[in-house]
């Protein structure tokens, strides 16, 4: 389809503000975007949503046109929601790269747009996949008369004998073909969850390269596979302006097939697909909205040290909505998770946030409604999960209290199991995170009723901190490994206390006394900070010179070396009984 396209429907109100000798050119895509660099997600000929989350300042408007420029894309689209107006500094840019311009009214979705332009460019193409265009209303529809995503799988697999499946980040299973179509010529076979982590994880290896797709992975049984990335359609989530973050979040559809020879038209027409599939996305994740809010009140409660009695009114609101039909009153289990980057600015919670939704969620269990059990929310740099569980009065104690085999990782009745609860999701997220980035995770005990909420979101944040001592880009601790140290300390007779306190602080107090060398502070700090030398200089505006020279006088002091896990742990507990 042709730009000038865009101006001939009403509906899609938008108004040309720059750029009218260049509506002829060719859209053969289109792409929603609010990152500053969207660059490696280019291929030329897209029309560029922006909602301008993205312009700080006048100057963001040139280099951000320059970029799509230089990635020759068809035209610009700016929302009017964030800024009530297209700033004259982003015309005046898109004027001098002779970049056409358009404003999109507040009332009118990105959603609209992406759909209209879908149906105009693939149903313009004399292709192989016009049934899948045709018909894709089927899959904005909800309830029995759609179907989803899984109706364009079962049409892939039908009309192009090609089998294709959706898959999360982590490998999960978000759609697969109809028995239908998998058992019909060139329908899609079972696709283990061995092979889904595999694939997952070449996936987000790849993008952190900045390679574009489709990437191409060849298994162990010789078996190829395309792998496609299906994007948010939604403007990016506050905090997931640095790409390694936002490839973490990202959908893909997998092709049981070598697209390495296909032709360029062929090509198109799948991604034009997963734009499809990206719009059904973003409304599955407006439907964890409702969660998260109720996720975050009871947070912000338990936080701020409400009396237990609100904090279980505010649960009784929740609990009809994460498990419905229940009688009786859930148990809850509590989870906080951490993802942070090396040299990374903004707040991690948000992504933590998303991320922790996905781990959460058994990989073996397709379709986004396990997720509809589990309601997180995220403060800073954390997330914080609030997972109820079925009580079961008639259980062993060890199942009741999370300790029991039957549910496995997963078990909502038995409750969260931290030793396994990342071991599906392992491979796939370390290739994500790809050494400059970690994933801890902490998992408390049940607790029966609002008045241990607030010791399981400490007990959860414990562990994690375990978690975070510990090598690894993808980490877990649950409360079993704190039960020897910080759920005993109450029964620590006094002296016992003090003289274990006494012995491995009071070194450093005097020291600190004699020289104003402030140690102490800076052990809290560094064991807070999970030992990461560049986030504790930061934190205590040092240089990482200095802030190396007082912990090697903590060492040298107290003859403990802080590189080991337990002399941190003996420093964590001697700071919480002093």
């Amino acid at each position: 389809m042709r730009l000038r396209a865009l101006l001939e429907t009403d509906a899609l109100g938008l108004r040309l503000l720059g750029g009218e000798e260049e509506l002829d050119r060719t859209v053969r895509g289109v792409m929603t975007t609010d990152l500053r660099d969207p660059s490696r997600y280019l291929s030329g000929g897209e029309l560029v949503l922006t909602g301008l989350a993205w312009r700080r300042e006048p100057e963001d408007s040139e280099r951000f046109v320059r970029i799509l420029v230089a990635a020759q894309v068809a035209g610009l689209a700016a929302g009017e929601a964030e800024l009530g107006s297209v700033p004259e500094d982003l015309v005046l840019a898109c004027a001098r790269h002779r970049l056409p311009l358009f404003s999109v009214v507040e009332d009118v979705s990105f959603a609209s747009i992406t759909e209209y332009v879908v149906r105009r460019v693939s149903g313009e193409r004399a292709g192989d996949l016009a049934a899948v265009v045709d018909r894709h209303r089927r899959l904005m529809t909800s309830g029995p008369a759609g179907g989803g995503p899984e109706v364009v799988l079962d049409l892939l697999g039908s009309d192009l004998d090609l089998p294709a499946w959706v898959l999360s980040p982590t490998g999960r299973r978000i759609a697969v073909p109809s028995v239908a179509a998998a058992a019909g010529p060139g329908g899609a076979p079972e696709l283990p969850s061995a092979v889904c982590a595999r694939l997952a994880g070449e996936h987000l290896a790849a993008q952190r390269s900045g390679r574009r797709g489709p990437h191409r992975v060849t298994t162990a049984d010789g078996a190829t596979y395309s792998l496609f990335p299906i994007r948010s359609g939604g403007p990016a989530p506050s905090g997931a302006g640095d790409v390694r973050e936002t490839v973490l979040s990202d959908w893909l559809l997998v092709v049981g097939a070598d697209a390495g020879d296909w032709p360029e038209e062929r090509l198109d027409l799948l991604h034009g697909v997963t734009q499809l599939i990206a719009v059904e996305r973003d409304r599955r994740d407006a439907s964890r909205t409702v969660r998260r809010r109720l996720a975050q009140e009871v947070l912000e409660l338990v936080q701020s040290g409400a009396p237990p009695a609100e904090v279980a009114a505010r649960l009784r609101v929740a609990a009809p909505v994460l498990l419905p039909g229940l009688a009786t009153a859930p148990h809850w289990q509590v989870a906080v998770a951490q993802v942070e980057w090396e040299g990374a600015t903004a707040p991690g919670g948000p992504v933590a946030q998303s991320l922790l939704e996905e781990v959460l969620v058994d990989p073996e269990a397709t379709g986004p409604e396990p997720s509809d059990r589990i309601a997180v929310a995220h403060t800073g740099d954390e997330a914080v999960a609030l997972v109820p569980l079925p009580p079961l009065p008639d259980a062993p104690a060890a199942d009741a209290e999370g300790g029991g085999s039957g549910g496995g990782a997963y078990g909502f009745e038995a409750g969260l199991h931290a030793d396994a609860l990342l071991a599906a999701v392992r491979e796939p997220l370390s290739r994500g995170l790809d050494g400059d980035g970690r994933l801890t995770l902490g998992v408390s005990a049940v607790v029966h009723s609002a008045d241990g909420l607030r010791g399981a979101l400490e007990e959860a944040r414990h562990a994690r901190r375990v978690a975070a001592a510990r090598p690894g880009r993808v980490c877990a601790a649950g409360h079993q490994e704190l039960a020897s140290h910080v759920l005993l300390l109450p029964f620590v007779p006094d002296d016992v206390r003090r003289a274990f306190t006494a012995r491995l602080l009071d070194p450093l107090y005097d020291y600190d006394r004699r020289h104003r060398a402030e140690l102490i502070p800076t052990l809290e700090a560094f064991l807070d900070c999970d030992g990461s030398w560049t986030r504790c200089a930061t934190r205590l505006h040092l240089h990482v010179n200095t802030l190396r020279y007082r912990v090697g006088r903590i060492e040298q002091l107290t003859g403990r070396d802080l590189a080991r896990l337990e002399d941190k742990l003996d420093f964590f507990l001697a700071l919480r009984m002093s």
